[in-house]
């Protein structure tokens, strides 16, 4: 039986979605897509076999400083309770952590380890949405569709300044998600500050259990068919396979697959469902490991089902669109199988692995980054899509979706 750590590449963006309560343990679902290979992964767990300390480093400061600490430090009303030598030790490896200046790579203690893995073996209460840093800013990934986060109002993109009356500057996307979910029918206030909105504003989400959505079809009249996929979850590829199915017998030769506002999920979901459309052995994405070990290129399947078949596809996508929707929408695209159309993405390409330190800690650390089959690193800006169109808040209570509709006027005329 697999573990939530051994199921391969659990991309998701960290993915934060542990805001959704937790996880989705997608890569960590919240997920997350920098989540954690969760287009981003946390999925191995392994344990360091030198624990021998560095030889070129001189360690003189740290242990004086800690001496100076022991000897001089006088409690006050300002200071918190007194400091054990636990606390001493995994706040000298939370700042050793932190000179990284990566969001996703963090020090986990006991408790906070404990907390989740909890999250991403599936205790789904809490507000439903992913979130992540963005120029040093916690931001919304993606609420997710039928939530609480959605249906608050929360919109991919906006920034939380404070969660209650804690403010989030300096604060990881961990304990964010430590502080937003919580037990179902209480409710937390996020101070958000959003483009194009003058000041911040107050927004309060009732917490909730959350039903991870996945995806829905829909054959319009024109004869156009639409797959909105919501989430890359362990049952998404034969769901996905199902829409195909639906589709090819609706005898409709013109697709669109809606990706926006997906915060990705399992990396194998994205490499599966590629294949579909892709020959075999054709890159779908390619894990970089710098220089630190030879990459890992991950190539379709080859089920290539629209080869010799009249296919005309469009791949909507915006800043919500992050990890495994990014691989997925990546390749289609640089393989010419589709047009993305709508907004740059959120740019979720890092790849994290969950180490244990022992004493019931863990590392969980930035070890590779996602890169397209023609080497784009997706963790820098995210996807261009072919045809830039926004959505307005303004479009959205219209009812109105220009996205949507440069898609259906590309697909009628293709050329």
């Amino acid at each position: 039986m697999k573990s939530w750590f051994t199921e391969k590449r659990a991309l998701t963006t960290l993915l934060a979605l542990s805001v959704i309560t937790a996880t989705f343990v997608t890569g960590l679902y919240l997920g997350s897509a920098q989540g954690i290979s969760q287009a981003a992964s946390f999925v191995s767990t392994i344990v360091i076999g030198n624990d021998a300390p560095p030889q070129d480093v001189d360690v003189t400061q740290l242990w004086r400083t800690w001496k100076v600490l022991d000897q001089r430090f006088v409690q006050t009303a300002t200071s918190s309770e007194p400091v054990s030598k636990q606390k001493q030790l995994w706040g000298a490896i939370h700042g050793l952590t932190e000179s990284y200046g990566d969001p996703y790579t963090i020090f986990l203690p006991p408790e906070e380890n404990q907390a989740f893995a909890e999250d991403i073996s599936g205790n789904f209460e809490g507000v439903g949405m992913e979130i992540g840093i963005r120029g040093g800013v916690l931001t919304v990934v993606s609420p997710l569709k039928g939530t609480p986060a959605e249906r608050a109002g929360m919109r991919a993109g906006d920034k939380i300044l404070l969660i209650n009356d804690k403010a989030t500057e300096g604060l990881s996307v961990e304990a964010a998600v430590k502080l937003i979910r919580g037990p179902r029918g209480t409710s937390v206030t996020l101070s958000v500050a959003r483009d194009g909105v003058e000041k911040p504003f107050p927004v309060s989400v009732m917490r909730d259990i959350i039903q991870i959505p996945s995806m829905e079809t829909t054959l319009r009249d024109d004869d156009i068919f639409v797959i909105s996929m919501y989430s890359f979850s362990a049952i998404s590829p034969q769901r996905f396979r199902e829409a195909l199915r639906e589709f090819v017998e609706s005898g409709s030769t013109k697709l669109i697959l809606d990706l926006r506002g997906n915060p990705g999920g399992f990396l194998e979901a994205a490499v599966d469902m590629a294949s579909w459309f892709l020959p075999l052995g054709k890159t779908v994405v390619i894990e970089d490991f710098a220089d630190k070990q030879e990459e890992v290129v991950y190539r379709s399947k080859g089920y290539d089902i629209f080869r010799g078949r009249a296919l005309t596809m469009a791949v909507l996508v915006n800043q919500g669109s992050a990890s495994a929707s990014e691989i997925l929408a990546g390749a289609l695209h640089e393989h010419g199988v589709a047009k993305l159309i709508g907004e740059r993405t959120f740019g979720k390409g890092s790849v994290q692995e969950l180490i244990d330190v022992g004493g019931g800690a863990s590392l969980k650390v930035t070890i590779a980054r996602w890169l397209t089959p023609n080497g784009l690193s997706i963790s820098e800006g995210g996807l261009t899509p072919d045809m830039d169109i926004k959505r307005t808040p303004e479009d959205a209570q219209a009812g109105k979706d220009p996205q949507l509709d440069a898609a259906v006027v590309y697909l009628l005329n293709p050329h």
